[in-house]
């Protein structure tokens, strides 16, 4: 087994300005229907519907639940060709009944034929290097030589060419999607069971497409282990800067599983190469109903500051010196206020911290004194009223400066 590099963040991905604000990783834009990714367009949402695929109805039914409530592409497994003619039915089932939503097609073992055929009815296909050409393992085999590897890739690039050019013609794109639990068997043999063999098979199917002067590529490097993950995006994008190659990434945290530990492990990867400048796009991968997922990714990107899609609540944990119920009061605050998009609102329990911690909100209800309530907009107090009258007298501020909208 080969060492694998420690990776150091390239200057693409240095992350903060001293505003505190995230540099993004420039990229190149890659059109999936009516959504473009990278590019410094916003990081998008996306997630996959668990139904057969063989199921329109079913699927037709999930793909619109989940672009409703704000999922912009939905994957789509396409494990067969019977499976692949139901997406022509299924994309024109959403044209009649609803709106063009953005698909992506999921293609695994030997998926040549099945690729070729779904790319007339999807935005983008994605394949796994591990899978597309599927070679049996050898219990007996101690070693690939250079020969055998050279021969192998060859018969991925006779393979993955006819979709390249499909692709190319029909301006859509690919994402090369690498899995750390399904590398290929030369793979391990060469780089070991690594990032770096996670970055080495993107790599080839990458230049493979880059030789047939074709470059609508997603790359994502997902792994179920949190570290493992990281090493290999930051190992990838490190490759990348090296090579001149400016693909956008599509992150995620495969087999997350579910409840609070499966979002607490998503977060833990995605938002730490957000953080970096690292990502164009991301799935949270709940073992939950795929309509779970889409909070999740909002509320990650609403924390880093790259997308505000709701109001931003900021309260503190509360203290001995808290004059009011905190808890009570930020729930009335947050139900009387969660439609208003774009705003920031404070809720302070006491005047040690307030002001100065809620300085960038745009109000603020802070407990001054025991019994009232002093509102804030931005740094100036506007007026203190009794704790009872608080939040109605909140909207009314709101309202005299005329960014009340009714929910």
């Amino acid at each position: 087994m080969q060492t694998l590099p420690n990776p150091t963040l390239s200057a693409s991905a240095s992350a903060y300005a001293t505003d505190g604000t995230i540099h993004r990783r420039k990229t190149r834009p890659v059109r999936v229907g009516d959504v473009i990714v990278g590019g410094g367009h916003p990081v998008v949402v996306q997630s996959m519907i668990n139904e057969d695929t063989l199921d329109i109805d079913g699927s037709v039914a999930a793909i619109r639940r989940l672009h409703e409530i704000g999922c912009e592409i939905v994957r789509v497994t396409v494990p067969s060709m019977a499976h692949a003619a139901a997406m022509a039915e299924i994309k024109q089932r959403l044209l009649q009944t609803y709106q063009p939503v953005p698909l992506v097609a999921d293609v695994h073992h030997n998926g040549m034929k099945i690729a070729l055929e779904v790319a007339k009815h999807v935005d983008k296909v994605r394949i796994n290097p591990g899978l597309y050409v599927f070679e049996k393992p050898r219990s007996d085999r101690t070693e690939y030589t250079q020969e055998e590897f050279d021969d192998i890739g060859e018969k991925i690039r006779q393979t993955l060419k006819p979709l390249v050019l499909s692709l190319k013609e029909q301006g859509k794109g690919m994402r090369i999607g690498v899995n750390h639990g399904s590398l290929a068997e030369r793979m391990l043999f060469t780089y070991g069971d690594t990032p770096q063999g996670m970055v080495e098979s993107a790599l080839e199917f990458i230049r493979i497409c880059e030789s047939l002067d074709f470059r609508n590529l997603v790359i994502s490097m997902k792994a179920s282990r949190v570290p493992v993950m990281l090493a290999a995006y930051r190992l990838m994008a490190q490759r990348m800067d090296e090579l001149g190659m400016d693909y956008p990434f599509h992150l995620g945290v495969t087999e997350a599983g579910d409840g609070e530990y499966g979002r607490i492990k998503s977060t833990a990867g995605i938002a730490t190469l957000l953080a970096e400048g690292i990502g164009d796009t991301i799935r949270v991968s709940l073992t939950e109903a795929p309509e779970k997922e889409i909070p999740v990714c909002y509320s990650i990107l609403q924390a880093l500051g790259l997308r505000k899609t709701m109001v931003e609540y900021v309260a503190c944990p509360s203290c001995g010196r808290t004059l009011f119920n905190l808890e009570e009061v930020l729930h009335k605050v947050r139900e009387a206020t969660k439609h208003l998009t774009g705003l920031d609102i404070a809720v302070m329990g006491c005047i040690v911290n307030g002001p100065g911690e809620m300085a960038d909100a745009d109000y603020g209800y802070v407990g001054k004194q025991a019994g009232y309530i002093s509102l804030y907009r931005g740094r100036e107090e506007i007026k203190r009223v009794p704790e009872a009258e608080g939040v109605q007298e909140l909207i009314n501020l709101i309202k005299a400066d005329g960014r009340w909208v009714d929910p």
